[in-house]
């Protein structure tokens, strides 16, 4: 024993200055290595907590616009009924006027004012019927060909004074699949938007840019910049909500009816200024596969929906 305790003395003695010196150096390079290692553990935990409480709160608020929709689909469905008689009875009367200019004009106003309140009727179902997914492979330039077709038109308000810049055709896009006619139906809501977004700013030289891009090996993002008034802070956290408009007339189910299209999809729709110009840009984010599913049914209770959508 006293032998080797002599070994290690003499050992221990022989340790120079440079010795310790890497000692501590290694030392200190291992603390490093496990204090950066604690500190990407803790970003990592961080990130997936947040995309949780993100999954989660996109979760309850599905199940809440869910809950709305099936509500407004009983309203709907009750003054449509009554509404088909106003419709009748007014053209009833206008046939009956004829000799009556007069009076025959109130009936022509009673009968617009019956159309009006019919769309309003078909928007309501719209948002709150049953998404049934038919996937097919999509082609971005043909979808967004078929779009602009839809929108160009004098039904929409400045379309002519918008210069159309297309960054999509040519791009290298990942084959993916999605319900044509739904898509499509949402790109038409958003695009249209955009267009009377630019109409409020009449003088400003307007463009409207559709684009497309690989998110990642799952996913690709369509984005829709227009150069209108942008979006005040307030109205980023709403716009997407049923019912909610800035406009005098409108409905405001136009973004709620995309967001529930992009939400069938298993995808996320997203609004945000411009950073290097005027007007906001939305991005619909679609994984390249979706299953035909439909959208999730109502669990909660409609009384209160409309106090907690947000």
């Amino acid at each position: 024993m006293s032998s080797v305790a002599a070994t290690t003395s003499a050992a221990a003695h022989t340790l120079g200055p440079a010795d310790l010196a890497e000692l501590m150096g290694a030392f200190n390079d291992v603390t490093a290595k496990l204090q950066a290692s604690h500190e990407q553990l803790r970003a990592e935990v961080a990130r997936l907590t947040r995309e949780l409480g993100e999954a989660n709160a996109a979760l309850e608020r599905s199940r809440r616009l869910a809950a709305l929709g099936e509500m407004a689909a009983g309203i709907a469905h009750e003054i449509r009924n009554p509404l088909g008689s106003v419709r009748l009875y007014a053209r009833m009367l206008e046939q009956d006027l004829t000799d009556r200019p007069g009076e025959q004009g109130i009936a022509l106003k009673i009968a617009g004012a019956a159309r009006v309140m019919d769309g309003i009727v078909n928007d309501v179902l719209t948002f709150s019927r049953e998404f049934r997914l038919r996937p097919q492979p999509i082609d971005v330039p043909d979808l967004y060909d078929r779009v602009l077709e839809s929108c160009c038109h004098d039904g929409v308000p400045g379309w002519k004074h918008v210069t159309v810049v297309r960054k999509d055709r040519g791009a290298n896009l990942p084959g993916f699949e999605a319900d044509h006619s739904l898509l499509q139906q949402a790109l038409v809501n958003v695009v249209r938007n955009a267009f009377e977004a630019m109409a409020d700013v009449p003088d400003r030289t307007h463009a409207l840019t559709l684009a497309a891009s690989a998110c990642d090996t799952e996913s690709i993002v369509l984005s829709i910049r227009d150069t209108g008034p942008g979006i005040r802070p307030e109205v980023v956290d709403r716009m997407f909500n049923p019912f909610f408009t800035t406009r005098n007339t409108g409905t405001g189910l136009g973004l709620a009816i995309v967001h529930r299209i992009i939400d069938a999809h298993a995808g996320r729709v997203s609004v945000a200024n411009n950073d290097d110009g005027p007007g906001a840009t939305v991005r619909i984010e679609l994984p390249l596969r979706v299953a035909p599913a439909a959208t999730p049914a109502p669990t909660t209770d409609p009384i209160h929906v409309l106090e907690t959508v947000r």
